[in-house]
């Protein structure tokens, strides 16, 4: 069978091409077609557009790319009409995708989504979008689940896809990862200041003067080679290595996340963690305005309750942020009520082999309608 998959940024892109290889074990003929990245394109999918060329985050951007967005938009629909897929697999992206997904349905296309959108927090709105032109949803969040049914939409949860990407990784020993990234050997307090500059810029300062606080542990920050190098501070005596930030995580007794993803990639890699978040005061109010959720962080979010702290806007200060890292550093009682909930949290989410249990929904949908 032919597919076609649109993903527009990394995670969409390692997601597609796990979902690819677990497909292609039951279809070996299978063709791709995609928009993704290279690792989509090295798992024997026909690369189209890059995501590079597709991610405009903020308003402002939006508009200064629109007639580069229409355009990738009226491209993309041609190239479904000439491709003729049997299947078309959209990978979150939702502004894009959305609008493909109606596109698609009405030209008589089979449209799974993959990587719902979080409209249990803002655009609720979308889920009349999905119930009218998607004939699948994968969610990768329990509690989607339920969030959809109260809209008389079933969809399907496997796991969540991060339970692969760990389970698939290599890791090294203790001693290695420290003689590899030249560390002295004090514990690790791990520092993930974000992934985009403007919640850097935001948060390592404050984060950075926790130093002084702990002495008998040294602060690593996870960088990523992806930004400027200049976003990152140019002091030697601090440590920042690149790109390693699963195994960070691996070996560092605690940390210190900013909200996202990477809250949950903690918790999955069982170090206790402080939570903090700040932006400018406009976009926090026009967000409480608009954003309908408990919490921030992903961890609390699956679990429903408070199990990681969450420092947001003015509770996010040098003094706050000292006394919760002294609390999962020193306190036994704090780190072992932790570390018992991220056990609890790993069962919500399911075990590996998430993208072959998708692989397998879609197989089965499609026999049934051929």
């Amino acid at each position: 069978m032919k597919y076609y998959l649109i993903a527009g940024e990394a995670s969409g892109d390692l997601h597609g091409a796990n979902l690819i290889k677990a497909i292609q074990k039951h279809d070996a003929q299978a063709q791709f077609r995609v928009w993704g990245g290279d690792k989509m394109e090295a798992a024997g999918a026909h690369l189209v557009k890059h995501y590079r060329d597709l991610a405009f985050m903020g308003i402002a951007e939006v508009i200064g790319n629109l007639r580069t967005i229409l355009k990738n938009m009226a491209f993309c629909k041609k190239d479904i009409i000439n491709y003729k897929p049997n299947a078309i697999i959209l990978i979150d992206y939702p502004g894009f995708n959305l609008r493909m997904a109606k596109f698609a349905h009405n030209k008589g296309f089979r449209v799974f989504f993959y990587i719902s959108p979080t409209v249990w927090a803002w655009k609720q709105s979308r889920v009349y979008t999905i119930k009218k032109y998607v004939d699948k949803m994968f969610v990768i969040l329990p509690f989607e689940k339920e969030f959809y049914a109260r809209f008389n939409v079933e969809v399907d949860y496997a796991g969540h896809p991060l339970m692969d990407e760990l389970a698939d990784e290599k890791t090294i020993g203790k001693n290695q990862f420290y003689n590899k990234n030249k560390l002295d050997p004090r514990p690790i307090v791990a520092v993930l200041p974000g992934s985009r500059i403007q919640e850097i810029r935001k948060l390592l300062p404050t984060m950075l003067k926790l130093i002084d606080d702990f002495t008998d542990y040294q602060f690593v920050i996870a960088g990523m080679s992806t930004l400027p190098s200049s976003i990152y501070p140019e002091d030697k005596s601090i440590k920042i290595i690149f790109d390693q930030t699963h195994e960070l995580l691996r070996h560092a007794d605690a940390a210190l996340v900013t909200s996202g993803t990477a809250t949950l990639e903690t918790a999955l890699l069982n170090t206790p963690q402080v939570v903090a978040y700040k932006t400018s005061p406009l976009t926090y109010a026009v967000g409480k305005l608009l954003v309908h959720i408990r919490f921030f962080s992903l961890v609390n979010l699956i679990m429903g309750k408070e199990i990681v702290t969450e420092l947001l806007q003015k509770d996010f200060s040098k003094e706050k942020l000292s006394a919760e890292l002294h609390k999962i550093l020193l306190s036994k009682p704090d780190r072992q009520k932790m570390l018992a909930a991220y056990a609890k949290l790993r069962d919500k989410l399911g075990s590996p082999g998430v993208s072959d249990r998708i692989a397998g929904l879609i197989q089965k949908s499609l026999n049934q309608t051929n």
